[in-house]
């Protein structure tokens, strides 16, 4: 630009060639500091343009620099001091008898400048706002999965290195008494253990490619109920209301897994002796699953203090309020109850038969029926604390 206005500089004056060639070459050659002094630039160029015109140099070879100037002025937010200058200069045509031609090329070059620094600003603004939320929803994604992966580890370790720990306190006690029985608290430890593996496997398939991923076992679901059970160390009953039927994967995993959760605060925090019952209620909109303990022998009464949730329980809630469903956990009589209920799709497979079912409501904890507490039963009662189930999770 600064060889152009030379050009025209040597083109248009006469008589004054050095001082037209000065005025243009400044004019042009301002505009490499235009970035880091836009304001200073523009009022420079336009002072050039404002002598041109005092002198009577044609001052259209100036303007284009002034325009320049005024682009730089505005991008960098000096939207008022652009505005002002080349008013100013407008004025200053007006006032040496130029009006008319400075005053249609300061409109020519501000209007359109204006319109499309103001694209650019826009087009600028909306990339990086688009660039933000990206990143942003990126580690929202990041954030929850990692959530899910520890809920997942929470349940599966917490449910069986509870059990290894009551079974082995159980090893420890029988050793000096009755050695002879040693060996199956053993055994049990080492099946407890081995599931823990599995499940943990099954929790890191997640983390594989799809296609090894969709290789590996699957995670366990109700199917599994009469397994966890009888290794959960407690006497437990299970009814179950209404035709049994498949439930979709996600509720089915998730009913387990709460399940898993609430006997595992059973053997907890509830007193020695404690009983636990199950209710599955497979209703037609509905699905809902509770479970209740007795309390035990030794256990204390439920207070405000042992009401206040922990990680179990935030854990159980939001996977049931994940599928659209609802769980509540609290105190019921001496013990602890947690209930979940699962919306069900409008269509379900046919219902496969009932499953095994028992009495419903307090008979629940009548002696026999329903499942079994099985070989860890004495290892449940050694391992019982203090607390309703659930309550201090």
């Amino acid at each position: 630009m600064a060889v152009a206005q030379c050009v025209g500089a040597a083109w248009q004056s006469s008589g004054r060639p050095t001082l037209a060639f000065v005025l243009f070459a400044v004019s042009g050659l301002a505009l490499f500091d235009r970035h880091r002094h836009p304001r200073v630039v523009l009022l420079f160029t336009a002072g050039v343009t404002m002598v041109c015109l005092a002198v009577g140099f044609r001052a259209g070879w100036t303007l284009p620099a002034v325009g320049v100037a005024a682009v730089a002025a505005i991008n960098a937010g000096h939207h008022l001091s652009a505005f002002v200058v080349l008013a100013v200069l407008g004025g200053g045509g007006f006032a040496l008898g130029r009006p008319l031609v400075l005053s249609a090329a300061v409109a020519a070059s501000f209007l359109p400048l204006e319109i499309l620094c103001a694209m650019g600003r826009y087009g600028a603004r909306m990339f990086r706002d688009q660039r933000r939320l990206d990143e942003e929803r990126e580690r929202r994604r990041t954030s929850e999965e990692r959530l899910r992966i520890a809920r997942e580890l929470h349940d599966v370790l917490g449910h069986h290195l509870s059990l290894i720990n009551v079974r082995a306190g159980v090893g420890l006690h029988l050793m000096t008494k009755q050695p002879a029985q040693v060996r199956d608290a053993l055994e049990a430890i080492v099946h407890t253990s081995a599931e823990a593996l599995r499940e943990v496997q099954s929790v890191l398939t997640t983390l594989y490619p799809e296609g090894e991923a969709a290789a590996r076992a699957p995670a366990p679901g109700l199917d599994r109920l009469a397994e966890l059970t009888t290794d959960a160390g407690l006497d437990v009953r299970t009814a179950v209301t209404g035709d049994r039927r498949p439930l979709p994967a996600e509720i089915d995993r998730a009913a387990y897994r709460i399940v898993r959760e609430a006997l595992t605060n059973v053997r907890r925090h509830a007193g020695p002796g404690a009983r636990a019952a199950i209710s599955l209620d497979y209703g037609g909109e509905h699905f809902t699953l509770s479970v209740r303990d007795s309390g035990g022998a030794a256990a204390s009464p439920v207070s405000a203090a042992s009401t206040v949730e922990g990680n179990g329980i935030a854990g159980m809630r939001e996977r049931a309020t994940s599928l659209g469903g609802t769980l509540a956990a609290g105190p019921e009589a001496d013990g602890w109850e947690v209930r979940a209920r699962f919306p069900l799709p409008a269509t379900l497979p046919d219902a496969r038969g009932a499953g095994p079912a028992g009495p419903g409501g307090p008979g629940l904890f009548a002696a026999g029926g329903g499942g079994s507490a099985g070989p860890g039963r004495d290892s449940g009662a050694a391992g019982g604390g203090a607390g309703a189930a659930g309550g201090a999770e």
